[in-house]
């Protein structure tokens, strides 16, 4: 497993695409000319990484111009209001998970989060890495903008894609000129709740509704893209439909 420990790092994925990896958890920073999109915001220490990512490819934190969520979880709210406060970045999130970006622990998954890992001892190491990055201290953030569907007024051109089911709002977003979608936790290689790999959900202990999950992985599948980049593990390089197959076939007991 590429991310066995967690270690943050930035690194290239797709064409101006780059994948930000801490612990077990990965958002992404699209540079479109002259200006960044950030999609997912991790942990509140994840800026750090972000900010020296930036630095590495000849980008400024100034250069930000849009943050936009796949779904308000506390694992990718992260650093979301420090950039709005501090930065005055607008926040994008769909309009049905806007509650959750405000208070990003206050859901319902299908089973109970806190006793789930006890019987998956493989997902400890990985949840230990994701409290130490601060994964118990996000704060909520108020969104600034709201979408449903279709293109976002963002550099990058993203399209946004709704794949509900991990959580009410969740959002996957095509990247159609690179052939590549983030899937967020519609779509992941690595559970963090059972510490499993390869395309699945992510397990009914931070799922909403697993059946409803299930029917944005066929939408998934019917977008015929090169590369998957998910919200935990490595990206998927074989085609969204494999992922898709690989991901219905999966165990989630």
């Amino acid at each position: 497993m590429r991310q066995r420990l967690g270690a943050a790092r930035m690194r290239p994925v797709a064409d101006d695409v780059h994948l930000v990896e801490h612990a077990f958890t990965n958002c992404y920073v699209i540079v479109d000319g002259d200006a960044v999109t950030l999609v997912d915001a991790c942990y509140p220490s994840t800026w750090a990484v972000v900010r020296r990512g930036l630095a590495a490819i000849g980008r400024d934190v100034g250069d930000i111009a849009a943050l936009v969520l796949t779904h308000g979880h506390f694992d990718h709210v992260g650093f979301a209001r420090h950039l709005q406060r501090r930065l005055s970045v607008p926040v994008w999130v769909h309009e049905d998970d806007r509650r959750l970006a405000a208070h990003p622990y206050s859901y319902r998954p299908q089973r109970n989060r806190v006793l789930y890992p006890l019987a998956h001892p493989r997902s400890l190491p990985v949840l230990a890495r994701m409290v130490a990055a601060g994964a118990l201290r996000v704060p909520g953030v108020e969104t600034t903008r709201t979408f449903r569907s279709g293109r976002l007024d963002v550099p990058g051109s993203l399209i946004a894609v709704p794949t509900p089911g991990h959580t009410d709002g969740h959002t996957a977003f095509l990247l159609p000129d690179r052939s590549a979608l983030l899937t967020g936790d519609a779509l992941v290689t690595l559970d963090p709740y059972t510490g499993r790999t390869g395309p699945r959900m992510v397990a009914p202990a931070a799922t909403a509704d697993l059946d409803l999950n299930r029917r944005s992985l066929d939408r998934i599948g019917e977008i015929a893209v090169a590369t998957v980049l998910p919200g935990h593990g490595d990206p998927w390089l074989h085609g969204s439909a494999s992922a898709v197959q690989l991901a219905h076939r999966a165990d989630y007991g």
